[in-house]
């Protein structure tokens, strides 16, 4: 198997180093999750970083069909918190769950201007790379 891109290790030792070394602007994009049919019809773009206050239903594991808000973002073990999916400690106390946001899927998204800005951005060059690839 040939390198596809040549500018880029494949080692595997470099690829986790790079992982968990990654500063808090990479580790956002890496935290990126997909968006729901309607939205992803409506704004033409597949997933978009997660963030505080979005609304997600969970695909994955025990949880999966709970659905609920973004209560944190934690970047640093790359999870998230939702609301209500939590678990109970030995001695009562409740603790939410971490769930990696690859296995959630955004129902309802919080819009702001730099949102709108982003999600803008991501529909225009997908928009002309379909154009291209009509070209060729």
């Amino acid at each position: 198997m040939t390198k596809i891109n040549t500018s880029l290790h494949s080692s595997r030792r470099k690829a986790r180093k790079a992982h968990f070394s990654a500063p808090s602007g990479v580790r956002r994009t890496i935290m990126s999750a997909p968006l729901s049919k309607e939205l992803r019809a409506e704004h033409n773009v597949r997933a978009i970083p997660i963030r505080k206050d979005d609304e997600v239903s969970i695909l994955r594991g025990s949880n999966k069909g709970r659905a609920g808000k973004v209560t944190s973002v934690y970047r640093l073990k790359y999870v998230i918190h939702i609301e209500r999916v939590a678990r109970e400690k030995s001695n009562g106390q409740s603790v939410p769950l971490g769930i990696h946001p690859s296995k959630v899927m955004i129902t309802k998204l919080k819009v702001d201007k730099d949102r709108t800005n982003l999600l803008k951005r991501i529909s225009e060059g997908r928009k002309e790379k379909a154009e291209r690839k009509k070209v060729e």
